[in-house]
């Protein structure tokens, strides 16, 4: 599920939070948290709109990527030990 938190564990965090806040505060609770969850997708959104203005996505002539096709292959002798 999420990281390996399942059901159970979700109840008992529902449980002290329903505890810390109580009954009555939970709705305004869950609204702010879905609010400020909506807004930073929004600027997340807005991030990725802007970088991919100033950069098209599959533009790749200037990346600066200096990786290689081919890594080197490890030598295939050893130096033998002297003495």
């Amino acid at each position: 599920m999420l990281g390996g938190i399942g059901i159970p564990e979700l109840i008992v965090i529902f449980a002290i939070v329903l505890l810390f806040f109580g009954a009555k505060r939970l709705p305004e609770i869950g609204k702010s948290l879905g609010k400020g969850i909506r807004d930073f997708q929004d600027s997340l959104k807005g991030i990725e709109d802007e970088v991919n203005r100033e950069i098209p996505p599959g533009d790749t002539r200037n990346s600066g990527s200096s990786t290689q096709e081919h890594p080197h292959e490890p030598s295939e002798h050893r130096d033998r030990p002297q003495g």
